[in-house]
């Protein structure tokens, strides 16, 4: 680390206590690394974006780089977990404040198609994410997270309903809306216009939920479902 990155560090674990200031150097390197990061892979992407660039802009050494990630996939994939986890706390902060379902359910789309086209969201969750930490990795840090909204705002809708619906079907419903967001997030981030195509995702998914709340309201059965109430 050089001898200037050593003072801005001094200066700021100086004032946080209960803590070793050795550990306090360790945490703000590895925010630091984690943040340049971000803005680095956010701007030029996963693979135009070297290690060399990243401890330059962090300000450390590469030793100090390798005491915390393994490499540049491993930093990556902190980037992303950090991306993506405040993406998810937007859209649930959006749902709290929201009792009608049927008014949580298009308000939680809407911030979904915020966070999206969001530059640092759009490029190191949506676009980069797949590739860089393969299907399976990236599907259950998605299932961490965001899939906990949309199950959030499935049992609200289908609560609306009155429909009896066991928790295997619930998560049925919640996997098919899932597939629809995440295929949602896709198009709309990889746009040329995002704006307007985000607009048509909202009219596309909005007519589906429509369908459903006539059926709430108008005391439609589900036919064909488990009778096994919810548990």
């Amino acid at each position: 680390m050089t001898r200037n990155a050593r003072a801005r560090l001094a200066a700021t674990v100086s004032h946080v206590p209960g803590t070793s200031r050795r550990a306090q150097y360790s945490a703000s390197t590895r925010r630091a690394l984690v943040d340049v990061a971000e803005r680095l892979f956010a701007e030029h992407g996963y693979a135009a974006t070297s290690l060399d660039a990243i401890v330059a802009g962090a300000d450390v050494t590469k030793g100090a780089l390798y005491h915390h990630f393994s490499g540049k996939q491993a930093l990556f994939e902190a980037v992303f977990e950090k991306v993506e986890a405040a993406g998810a706390q937007t859209v649930q902060a959006t749902l709290r404040e929201q009792r009608d379902p049927w008014e949580k359910a298009i308000a939680g789309l809407r911030a979904f198609l915020d966070v999206v086209r969001q530059p640092s969201y759009s490029r190191i969750v949506v676009q980069d994410g797949p590739s860089v930490l393969g299907y399976e990795r990236f599907r259950e840090q998605e299932e961490r997270s965001t899939f906990a909204n949309v199950r959030d705002i499935v049992r609200a809708v289908l609560g609306a309903g009155e429909w009896d619906v066991d928790r295997a079907m619930e998560g049925t419903f919640a996997r098919i809306f899932f597939g629809a967001m995440s295929s949602a997030g896709t198009s709309v981030s990889t746009a040329d216009d995002a704006d307007t195509e985000a607009e048509r995702v909202e009219l596309a998914i909005g007519f589906i939920l429509s369908g459903l709340r006539a059926l709430s309201e108008q005391g439609t059965r589900l036919s064909g479902l488990p009778d096994t109430p919810t548990s």
